[in-house]
């Protein structure tokens, strides 16, 4: 079972990232900074004060229609103002995704907030924004064996990714989901753009419940990305001895983001 995981910055590099999301052979697929507009298509702005970003309106929906057979997961964390391309403002939901290729069983489904609560903006905030996590439980139709996928879109501080006492709560909440959604028996394999250094305390949090983090000091961001620190996607698993190999991918470059792909 091939899993992946990629920030998809908001579809800014649309055709690139559906191009090889078509073709990377995954079974599972977990996206950050997905987003989605009702009522628009095509391409959108974002303005929260400090960036102001074309991205996709229906980040979601043009995955779905590249991807018609597989089963889509999307998770709102909080919800802002946007502009269409005819000066309309339309209110846009951004979150997560996760998309299960056909041949695999979703036996179960829980999500939970990790830092603070679902909230709709009259005007985006910079940092401090909502994260939700979401978990997929599937079954290896090769093996029987059953496979949770979490995935998660970490705290973005404008001060750093250093430690802070709101991402240890995150990191509490997101190990009690960890505990909560995973089968007797079965692997469990977290990953997401979690914003953090590799040296965080989240990471022996982590490690409590069960989880091995794969990714260590290794650079996850592409030429996309131009601030020095190259820290942002991790991706742990609860039973190494599964894992046939993982790899961060350094082309082609579909985001800001290096893809993390593990096989099972």
């Amino acid at each position: 079972m091939r899993i992946v995981s990629v920030n998809a910055w908001g579809g800014t590099m649309l055709d690139e990232l559906t191009g090889w999301l078509t073709g990377c052979g995954a079974d599972v697929i977990c996206l950050q900074e997905v987003c989605r507009t009702p009522g628009a298509t095509g391409w959108i702005g974002f303005d929260d004060g400090e960036r102001s970003l074309p991205q996709r309106a229906d980040l979601h929906g043009d995955l779905i229609r590249v991807m018609p057979d597989h089963q889509a997961f999307f998770l709102a964390c909080d919800s802002g103002p946007v502009q269409d391309r005819d000066g309309i403002v339309r209110r846009q939901d951004f979150g997560i995704g996760t998309y299960v290729g056909p041949a695999l069983p979703v036996i179960g489904l829980q999500s939970a907030f990790v830092h603070g609560r679902y909230r709709l903006h009259d005007v985006w905030p910079t940092s401090n924004r909502p994260r939700a996590a979401l978990a997929v439980r599937v079954v290896d139709p090769r093996s029987g064996r059953p496979v949770t996928v979490v995935q998660v879109h970490g705290l973005r501080d404008r001060a750093g990714k250093h430690d802070t006492p709101a991402r240890d709560e995150q990191a509490r909440r997101l190990a009690g989901l960890v505990e909560q959604a995973r089968a007797e028996g079965g692997v469990v394999v977290l990953c997401g753009d979690l914003n953090l250094l590799p040296d965080s305390r989240t990471f022996a949090v982590l490690s409590a419940v069960g989880l091995t983090d794969l990714v260590g000091d290794a650079d996850t961001r592409t030429s996309r990305y131009t601030k020095p620190v190259r820290h942002a996607s991790y991706l742990l698993v609860s039973d190494p001895a599964a894992v046939r190999s993982f790899r961060i991918s350094s082309g082609p470059e579909v985001s800001d983001h290096r893809p993390l792909i593990i096989d099972l």
